[in-house]
């Protein structure tokens, strides 16, 4: 009698979801029953290269977090037929790589467009109320006080408006922001409580900018030292989306001078990040690639991962 054949076999690599176990994430079951033999990824850990090469031969599916995908992966992969983010992004995976190779790549579109833009706007708002800086005084025997800015008597400018940045400018504009946009790419109808303007014409007239895009075709920052310098004095930077949309010296430059009064970040090239001299400054607030770690997002995001992974994988059975 021949053995049963094994069943085909899906990698989850999110740290979200390794963490506490698969057997702990109740939106993983739809596989299970579909047939699926789930492989975890390091507990908690975006794995390497290495780790990745041991582990995706003979899976015919990836749910797949922020780690790295390269031609040397899909290559050592035959049988992977689709790659699922559990995020909006797909910049971490080599595209030309994984078309050569017949891998779809899918992601949640908008899964974690709430916890991100609630992200934002408490950034900015931890930005503009002196937060960080008022609470450390205190806490070291000083009382010092720096006068805030209400959401009312600020102009904010969102640039990206993809699902993110449009939830992102309805916070803003239900709290009393006078919100500016700004996508070359897209034009919704945004109603009239949002003008939508050019991105020099965004960044001269906003005291907090807040960004919601991919970074430029180009590779080069779309936040460099010329737009940078065209920001009123003490504007507030917040960076939910990726670190490339930025350069780094020239947000350092803008706080050493105070045309920026405060920079908040929750995207980097590696994480954890090196300890750069951006991030050790007293006036940036970094946060550990929280924005769509909520309950709510995870399971979202989860969820229209796993449906985009068996809606491929049906396909080709």
């Amino acid at each position: 009698m021949s053995a049963p054949a094994a069943s085909p076999r899906v990698l989850v690599t999110p740290r979200s979801l390794t963490q506490a176990g698969l057997h702990a994430v109740p939106e993983l079951e739809p596989l299970r029953t579909a047939g699926f033999e789930l492989v975890a990824g390091p507990a908690g850990e975006a794995p390497s290269e290495e780790q990745l090469l041991e582990l995706v031969p003979g899976c015919v599916g990836w749910l797949a977090g922020v780690e790295r995908i390269g031609a040397r992966v899909l290559e050592a992969a035959p049988a992977l037929r689709v790659i699922s983010r559990n995020g909006t992004g797909t910049d971490s995976v080599d595209l030309a790589a994984a078309q050569r190779a017949g891998v779809r790549v899918e992601r949640a579109a908008g899964a974690n467009a709430q916890g991100v833009a609630e992200l934002a706007l408490a950034l900015a708002l931890t930005a503009l109320r002196q937060v960080p800086w008022s609470a450390a005084a205190v806490r070291e025997g000083r009382w010092q006080r720096w006068r805030g800015r209400e959401l009312d008597e600020c102009c904010v400018g969102v640039v990206g408006l993809g699902a993110i940045g449009r939830r992102v400018a309805d916070l803003f504009t239900a709290l009393g922001a006078r919100v500016v946009a700004h996508d070359p790419a897209v034009v919704p109808n945004l109603g009239s409580a949002v003008r939508l303007a050019g991105l020099d014409e965004l960044l001269g007239g906003c005291d907090v900018v807040t960004l919601h895009a991919p970074p430029p075709a180009d590779g080069r920052p779309l936040l460099d030292e010329r737009r940078l310098a065209r920001m009123p004095r003490g504007a507030v930077l917040v960076n939910t989306s990726r670190a490339a949309l930025v350069d780094d010296a020239a947000v350092l430059a803008a706080l050493q001078d105070g045309r920026l009064s405060a920079y908040a970040v929750d995207a980097f090239e590696t994480e954890p990040p090196e300890l750069s001299p951006l991030l050790r400054h007293e006036r940036v607030i970094p946060t550990p690639h929280v924005g769509g770690f909520t309950g709510a997002s995870m399971r979202r995001a989860t969820g229209q991962a796993v449906d985009n992974l068996l809606s491929v994988l049906r396909e080709i059975r």
